[in-house]
C-alpha cells in the first residue's frame, strides 16, 4: 500500500514538472483526437481550455505551448495577454492562415507547423478529386445505387486521366508529390510557382515549368491548386483565370477555399466556362446549405479532408510536438512559420 501512495505520488510530481501545453479539449466534436492524448501526455501536461478558464491564476503560469487542433483553440490577443510564459504555438497542420503571425510574433511567441506530415495524404486526396471527377465516380455511385435505375446508359462517358495534361498551381512538398504521382499515369505536367524547381527534380517528374500561370491555364486539362492561402493568392482564381481555361477542364482545389472565388466559380460552371470542379476546400467549411455551388451536378466537395487518415493525423501530432520541444529546450526548430 505504501509503495502505491509513493509510486502515485511521484507521477503526481513527474506530470507536474513537465511542460504544460493548452489544448481545447480532449475528444468530442473539436478536441484532440483522443488516441493522440496519450502521445502529448508523453511530453506534456494536458491543460484544457475549461480547466484553464476555471483556474487561470494558476495555469497561466504552467502553460508554455498551445497545440493548435483542426484551427482550435482560437489563439488571440486575448489569450497571448494572458499566457506570460507562453513560447511556441505548435500547429497540427500545414495552413496557418488561422494564426495572425505578426500579432504572435510580437508576444515573441513561435508558431510552427507540420508540412512534411501531411505531403502525401494531400497529394492522394488531390489525385483522388482528379479520378472521381474526370470518371464521374459520384454520379455513377448515385445511379448504381438508385431504386430509379433499370439499365445504365451507354452514351454515359467520363474523360481519361492518362496522357492528360496537369497543371500544378504551387509546386511546394505537396505540388511535388502530386506530380510524383500524375507522372505514372503519363500526364504531361506544367507547373507555376513563385520559385522554378531545379533542373533535376523538374527531369525527374517530367514537369514543364510555366512562368506565367496564364500559359498553364491555357493548356491544362485539370488544374490543381496547392498554394498556401496568403494576400497575394486571396482569390487567385477568379472569373479572367476560369475564362482562360479550356471549356473541357476541371478546377480541382486541395489548399484553401478562399484561394478561389466562388461566386465566380459558380457562374463558370453553371455556364459550362469550365467542364467541372473538385473541392476539398471551400470558404466558409461547411458551406451555408443554400449555396449554389451545392445545388451544381458537375462538382464534387468533400468535407475538407486531405490530411484525415489514421496516419497523417498521427504523424501530425508527432511532427508538432518535435517542434515545440525544440523550441522549448533551445534547439533548431524542424518547422517554424515566419510572419511575411
Amino acid at each position: 500500500m505504501k509503495n502505491c501512495v509513493v509510486s502515485t505520488t511521484a507521477s503526481v510530481m513527474a506530470e507536474e514538472e513537465l511542460p504544460g501545453v493548452l489544448i481545447l479539449d480532449i475528444g468530442g466534436t473539436h478536441g484532440v483526437l483522443e488516441n493522440l492524448a496519450p502521445l502529448l501526455k508523453k511530453h506534456f501536461r494536458l491543460i484544457t481550455m475549461k480547466e484553464f478558464l476555471e483556474n487561470k491564476k494558476e495555469m497561466s503560469k504552467k502553460i508554455q505551448s498551445v497545440f493548435v487542433f483542426e484551427c482550435r483553440p482560437t489563439v488571440d490577443r486575448e489569450l497571448l495577454e494572458s499566457l506570460p510564459n507562453l513560447k511556441v504555438i505548435g500547429n497540427s497542420g500545414v495552413g496557418v492562415d488561422h494564426l495572425d503571425l505578426k500579432m504572435i510574433s510580437n508576444f515573441g511567441v513561435k508558431v510552427t507547423n507540420t508540412p512534411h506530415a501531411v505531403a502525401d495524404s494531400t497529394a492522394d486526396i488531390g489525385m483522388a478529386l482528379m479520378l472521381a471527377s474526370a470518371r464521374r465516380l459520384v454520379e455513377g455511385c448515385q445511379i448504381a445505387v438508385s431504386p430509379d435505375t433499370k439499365c445504365f446508359a451507354v452514351d454515359w462517358l467520363g474523360v481519361e486521366v492518362t496522357r492528360a495534361t496537369l497543371g500544378i498551381v504551387g509546386m511546394g512538398s505537396i505540388g511535388y508529390k502530386v506530380a510524383q504521382r500524375a507522372r505514372a499515369f503519363n500526364m504531361r505536367i506544367l507547373y507555376h510557382n513563385r520559385n522554378r524547381r531545379r533542373k533535376e527534380e523538374e527531369e525527374a517528374v517530367g514537369a514543364h515549368y510555366c512562368e506565367k500561370m496564364e500559359d498553364l491555364l491555357q493548356q491544362s486539362d485539370f488544374v490543381m491548386l496547392v498554394v498556401n492561402l496568403t494576400p497575394e493568392t486571396h482569390k487567385l482564381i477568379g472569373k479572367k483565370e476560369l475564362g482562360l481555361m479550356k471549356p473541357t477542364a476541371t478546377l480541382i482545389n486541395i489548399s484553401r477555399g478562399a484561394v478561389i472565388d466562388q461566386g465566380a466559380l459558380v457562374e463558370a460552371l453553371q455556364n459550362k466556362v469550365i467542364r467541372a470542379a473538385a473541392l476539398d476546400v471551400t470558404y466558409p467549411e461547411p458551406l451555408p446549405r443554400d449555396h449554389p455551388l451545392l445545388k451544381l451536378n458537375n462538382i464534387i466537395i468533400t468535407p475538407h479532408i486531405g490530411t484525415a487518415t489514421v496516419q497523417a493525423i498521427r504523424m501530425m501530432a508527432e511532427e508538432a510536438i518535435a517542434n515545440m520541444l525544440a523550441v522549448l529546450n533551445g534547439q533548431p526548430i524542424p518547422s517554424e512559420v515566419f510572419p511575411k
